[in-house]
This record gives structure tokens, C-alpha cells and sequence, in this order.
């Protein structure tokens, strides 16, 4: 069995270093002196990861005081509605949404034609709301919207912070949907180089992707922050099985309970889960796979094919069920193809580690994933491929529940300590600050 393996690369949460929150909590006139305006198409009540975590990082960037306004668009990947609010105010923050529903949100096609629309009409949006905000933070969702920063930037000297959470064009290069010498990957990639040169700071999820920027565009190093998700570990709190509702509606219970939730897509590793559950068909272990992505139905089908009884598959869940049906486990899984892993980082990462149940990550050696399950001592690595690894590590915890208990107990611990709203926020008004050139007192 194939576990962590040390790497030289020592993982730093922001290449900000970390201050205090309580610092600035007597400084309400410096944050005052921030007026953020956020622009992302995904926000609640869509469920899209990228969305939550919008909301949970300008929830707190308010309680510090900032007067922040959020441009959205409707609804695609919400479970209720398809419709919300045009204009919502909770405390200091003011939520804007476009008035047009999303088209066919479900289809790769659909999803195109819904992000050129937002993008067009967050410019048409900026192009009236420039004067009321001194600072715009600009998202990679669609991955085309940092464009918006830059034209505004021209236009009226706006500074935006970017935040990278997918690499694009390199994705559609590795997941072969363009070739690397395609015009429009070479255009996208000149975009990319002045979006950066222009933007006051770029915030990036690993190391990885910090490379990865710096190797096409190296005259940004000064710029990058390297600014982990999060995960709220007051809304996500370990429940013992026996306790938990959703176990016991879904017959997990009694069985050991191996977890994916999240988007299943290109990018991840999923022929290692279904090798490892190949493996252990006859035994009492049970492969739990929750939400979407390309390769869902892809992988029911294989699963029919083999003729395995050992899978649930179940769609995403609202936000209220999350604290059960992430806690419904006894091992969280997260997975990377080798070839994406420079280019995205699981958000699922931070919820697994809240839940105060072990991981297993599928990843190559040299992987931040890797890096940090072996600093929290939390679980386990495998490289790609390696079913049997993971088997084995499946059957040790489930012969050694307190294994399982202590590395879990590491998990959450690592969790609070690291990768929490409050910790992000402050490093993220920290490059704030820096963008601004505003003095820290």
C-alpha cells in the first residue's frame, strides 16, 4: 500500500503571512476605506461550489466592516427556484443579480452561451456601477470574466483583484478540446498575460497554479497570493452515523461508507475509486457517489457493466443537507487526473476535512493534496491507478476504527486551524490592502 510520501515543497496557506484578525477589529475607518464590488455568474441559492464560497467570503469580509455589492446571475444549479431576488441587502452587502434566467444551464453548449451573457452584461452593470466602488474582485466563473476587470481598468482606472479558480485555456488544451497551437488558445493566452499584468493582485488556490502562471507570465510573481478554499467548520460538524438521518435513509449505517461528493468531471480520478471497488465487491463496504459532472454517467454505466451492488449514486444536495450527508461516511475521497492538477484544486478538500472523517486522495507524488494530508496526518495518498492501495487502506480503517477516529480527529483540527472563513477572509484583505496601498495600523 502506497501511502504519503514527503515532498520538499512546503505548503503556505497565502504567501501573505497571516495576521491577526484582531488587528483590525478596532480599525473599522481603514475598512471602511474598501468598497468591494464582486462580480462571479454562481452565488446562492446555486448550489455551485464556487458560489457558496462567494458568499461565505463576503458574509465575513462585512462583519470586518466592508461595503461590498454583488453581481450575479440567476439561478442555473439551484434544487427550489430558477428564479431569485434582482436586489437583495443583508447587513452591508448588497446583492444584484441579472434579470435573465440561465439557458439549458445543464449543457456544455448552454453553459458557454450563459457565461458570454453574464460577462456582457457585468461589463454593461461596471460600465454604471464603476464610481460607487474603489476596489472589484472578479472571479474565474465564467472563465472568460477577468476581461470585464481589464476593460474597466482602462476605461476608468478601476483596480480588480482576480481569483483564479480554474486555468483556462490550459484546461480545454488538456482535456483535448483545443490543441495548444489552436488560434483560440493562443489569443485566450495573450488575454491572460494582460489581465494579469493590469490586475493589482492574482489569487490563486495552490502552488501548483501559482507555477503554472508564473511560466507564461513570470513578471507577475510580486502579484500572486496562494489562498486556500475553506470550509465553515461551525455549518459542517462530525455526527456519529448512528445519529444521522440521511445514513439511515440512504441503508449506510451498517456498512463502511467511502464518500465522493462533489462535481465528478474531467479532471478528476475516477477509474482508481472504481478499481478499488471492484476489489472489495463482496465485502461490506459501501461506494457513496454524490452530485454531477461528465463522467457520472459514465461511470454508472461501467458500474452496471461489472455488475456492482456496492454504489449509491445521489444527486447534489441543498446546503442544509450538506452537514449530514458529508458526515454519512466513515473515509471522504478526493481525486485529480495528473494532468489537471496544476490547473484546479478540489473545493471538496475543505469540507472532507471538516467532517472529522479520514481521507484518501488519489494524486501524483509530488501533489499540494498530498502535501497536505501528510501535515495534518489525516489519511492516506495514492497515486493514479493504485485500486488496490486504496482497497487496503479501506480494509485497514474499517478493521481499525480508532485509527479512523484519530485521523479524522487530525482532519478537523487541521481544519480550524488553517482553512476556515475567518482565517481566509483576513488573508484576503490583506492583499486587499496591498491593492490599494492602504497602510496596516
Amino acid at each position: 500500500m502506497k501511502l504519503n510520501k514527503s515532498i520538499n515543497q512546503k505548503i503556505i496557506p497565502a504567501s501573505i503571512a497571516f495576521e491577526s484578525a484582531d488587528k483590525y477589529h478596532d480599525n473599522s475607518e481603514i475598512q471602511q476605506s474598501i468598497n468591494l464590488s464582486v462580480v462571479t455568474q454562481f452565488f446562492p441559492p446555486d448550489y455551485a461550489a464556487t458560489g457558496q464560497l462567494i458568499e461565505e467570503l463576503v458574509n465575513q469580509l462585512g462583519q470586518q466592516g466592508i461595503n461590498i455589492e454583488v453581481f450575479t446571475s440567476q439561478p442555473g444549479y439551484a434544487f427550489r427556484l430558477s428564479k431569485a431576488p434582482y436586489l437583495e441587502r443583508i447587513d452591508r452587502i448588497k446583492i444584484q443579480r441579472s434579470r435573465s434566467a440561465q439557458l439549458f444551464p445543464g449543457r456544455i453548449r448552454g453553459k458557454l452561451v450563459n457565461g458570454i451573457l453574464y460577462t456582457l452584461r457585468t461589463f454593461l452593470y461596471l460600465l454604471r456601477a464603476w464610481r460607487r466602488n474603489n476596489l472589484l474582485l472578479v472571479t474565474t466563473a465564467p472563465p472568460f470574466l477577468p476581461i470585464v476587470g481589464y476593460l474597466v481598468n482602462l476605461l476608468f482606472k478601476l483596480p480588480y483583484v482576480c481569483i483564479v479558480y480554474d486555468l483556462y485555456p490550459d484546461i480545454a488544451i488538456t482535456l483535448g478540446v483545443i490543441s495548444q497551437n489552436h488560434w483560440v488558445a493562443k489569443l485566450w493566452q495573450a488575454i491572460n498575460q494582460r489581465v494579469w499584468l493590469k490586475a493589482k493582485a492574482i489569487v490563486v488556490l495552490s502552488p501548483e497554479m501559482k507555477q503554472r502562471i508564473l511560466e507564461s507570465c513570470p513578471q507577475v510573481s510580486h502579484k500572486i497570493s496562494v489562498i486556500h478554499s475553506w470550509a465553515n467548520p461551525d455549518l459542517i460538524v462530525p455526527i456519529a452515523k448512528e445519529e444521522n438521518w440521511f445514513a439511515w435513509k440512504h441503508n449506510l449505517v451498517n456498512k463502511f461508507t467511502v464518500l465522493y461528493s462533489g462535481n465528478m468531471g474531467r479532471c478528476h480520478d475516477i477509474d482508481t475509486l472504481l478499481k478499488a471497488a471492484t476489489e472489495l465487491q463482496n465485502e461490506p463496504v459501501q461506494f457513496v457517489c454524490i452530485g454531477g459532472g461528465a463522467k457520472r454517467e459514465q461511470l454508472i454505466a461501467q458500474v452496471y457493466e461489472l455488475g456492482l451492488n456496492n454504489f449509491t449514486f445521489l444527486p447534489y444536495q441543498d446546503k442544509d443537507v450538506l452537514p449530514y450527508s458529508l458526515t454519512a461516511s466513515d473515509l471522504s475521497l478526493v481525486s485529480l487526473n495528473p494532468s489537471s492538477e496544476s490547473l484546479v484544486l478540489p473545493s471538496k478538500l475543505y469540507s472532507a476535512l471538516a467532517t472529522g472523517r479520514p481521507l484518501a486522495v488519489v494524486c501524483s507524488p509530488y501533489s499540494s493534496l498530498r502535501q497536505i494530508i501528510k501535515e495534518a496526518n489525516c489519511g492516506a495518498a495514492f497515486d493514479h491507478g493504485d485500486g488496490h492501495g486504496l482497497a487496503e487502506f479501506i480494509r485497514l480503517l474499517r478493521h481499525n476504527q480508532q485509527l479512523g477516529k484519530q485521523m479524522g480527529n487530525a482532519a478537523r483540527q487541521y481544519l480550524q486551524g488553517n482553512f476556515t472563513p475567518k482565517i481566509i477572509a483576513q488573508q484576503y484583505l490583506d492583499v486587499f490592502h496591498q491593492a490599494l496601498n492602504i497602510k496596516e495600523v
